[in-house]
């Protein structure tokens, strides 16, 4: 065989190898940020009820928000990807709460002065809870921070995210109105 036809074969084969490769990751990429904007559906479980203060001391309940669609996240000043996703959150609260859904931040561990001076940085306009002895993660099955879930008016969890979001993105958004709107 002319070597310089197998230089040429093998040259065009790993040329077409190295596109071949390249698609992939841009579409593997593409369905990494596709699932950045999606909530995982679960099979539909009660949710515990739960009584926890508020940053002003004010005990709240679950079964306050009873025919509202909640959203409740778990999360810590510590971890990085909770104050990543904070911003958004707010950003979402502000275009859903005339909807009358309820968003719930639930404080993991910590107490609340330490939560009231990281909130001085990184303010947010919903409902801020403490859970400092960390009872009602651990009987919420929390594993990870964040980890958010969507409850709907019949107080039954129906979306679980773990890890962080951009909860402002127009999908999510559109979704979590669809549910305060249905049944």
């Amino acid at each position: 065989m002319n070597p310089v036809h197998l230089h040429s074969s093998a040259l065009s084969a790993l040329t077409w190898l190295i596109l071949f490769l390249l698609l992939l990751i841009s579409s593997s990429q593409t369905r990494v940020e596709a699932a950045e904007y999606r909530l995982a559906p679960v099979a539909p479980i009660p949710a515990l009820p739960f009584r926890l203060p508020n940053l002003d001391g004010e005990y709240k309940q679950l079964r306050d928000y009873r025919g509202q669609v909640v959203l409740v996240n778990f999360w810590a000043s510590w971890c990085t990807p909770c104050r990543a996703e904070l911003p958004s959150m707010n950003r979402a609260w502000d275009r859903l709460k005339s909807s009358g859904m309820a968003m719930l931040a639930i404080n993991l561990g910590e107490n609340r002065e330490a939560v009231s001076a990281f909130l001085r940085d990184y303010p947010i306009d919903f409902e801020v809870l403490m859970d400092e002895r960390g009872r009602i993660s651990q009987r919420w099955r929390v594993k990870a921070l964040p980890t958010t879930l969507v409850l709907n008016k019949r107080g039954l969890i129906i979306y679980q995210v773990v890890g962080e979001r951009e909860w402002d993105q127009p999908a999510l958004i559109e979704l979590i109105e669809s549910l305060q709107s249905g049944y």
